[in-house]
């Protein structure tokens, strides 16, 4: 996730004593930071949100429902491997569309930070800035990315598939029929994988700091 690592820019540790002799004052401080996020969150939705955004990586792909997983297994043994795989599919497709959901609510939280957090996030512990942007707008992004979820599932066919899936292996005797929330299982994984990889990138940019795009930045963080 180049892209987020671009943008997290920000989230180099300084000091006490470094912003001390830049002579920076809070208010500044709050401004270059709001800068540099909303940049790296404008990238890294945007990165998320691209087809493959989610499928092509690893760390955050939605898989099979944990609890239905005896469910995919049958189904592959039936030869059914190619259905399972597009109903994969389907999942990481709903939560690519949801993405670009998360770009405003994240731009409103950072907009609304006081200067005092904006300080403290600078100063604060590696998954600071992540932390923040978790307690600010988890409410508003299950509540956006849920209808959008819903709609793509539905758009891509996600429920039928399922659906088709699930009816092949309820045929099988004696097996516990399985049917989990399509549309919450998503929502939540998705949030999940966009927090994973902010909070990740975060802590790679505090410890290997790449290019500050503006002077504000460059003054922010030391660099003349």
């Amino acid at each position: 996730m180049k892209k987020i690592a671009l943008g997290l820019s920000l989230l180099v540790l300084v000091s006490a004593s470094a912003l001390a002799q830049l002579q920076l004052g809070n208010e500044e401080i709050s401004k270059g930071l709001k800068e540099a996020l909303t940049q790296g969150i404008s990238k890294g939705a945007d990165a998320l949100s691209q087809v493959d955004g989610y499928f092509k990586n690893p760390a955050i792909k939605i898989p099979f429902p944990p609890d239905a997983q005896k469910m995919e297994k049958k189904l592959r043994d039936l030869g059914m491997g190619k259905e399972v795989d597009n109903f994969i599919l389907t999942l990481n497709r709903g939560a690519e569309d949801a993405a670009k959901q998360a770009k405003p609510i994240f731009v409103d939280a950072i907009k609304k930070m006081s200067i005092t957090d904006a300080v403290t996030i600078l100063k604060g512990q590696p998954d600071a800035a992540t932390q923040y942007l978790k307690k600010t707008t988890i409410t508003q992004l299950k509540a956006q990315f849920t209808p959008v979820i819903k709609a793509s599932l539905d758009k891509v066919e996600a429920t039928k598939y399922y659906s088709n899936l699930a009816g092949e292996y309820d045929k099988i005797p004696f097996v516990k029929k399985v049917n989990p929330d399509l549309t919450a299982y998503t929502t939540d994984l998705a949030i999940q994988g966009l927090f994973l990889m902010i909070a990740n990138e975060e802590k790679n940019i505090r410890a290997n700091p790449v290019a500050r795009t503006s002077d504000l930045l460059k003054k922010v963080f030391g660099l003349k």
